[in-house]
């Protein structure tokens, strides 16, 4: 799965810690997530949505080999 979290948190302008703390998780999960190697849950996908205020399909796409 690819995802642009990295880009959004970016925009938004805050740290890996911050959207951690936002969404109940370890600022681990966050960089795990961000670089590919952890897929989030629909309900961990959701939380992350709704901070950015975005859908889950503009944060998170399947690629090809998925």
């Amino acid at each position: 799965m690819k995802n642009n979290v990295k880009m959004h948190r970016a925009i938004v302008g805050i740290t890996q810690q911050n959207l951690a703390e936002k969404i109940g998780v370890s600022r681990q999960t966050i960089n795990a997530i961000e670089g590919g190697k952890y897929v989030p849950s629909t309900v961990l996908s959701l939380k992350i949505a709704r901070v950015f205020e975005k859908s889950m399909e503009e944060l998170f796409s399947l690629e090809d080999s998925d």
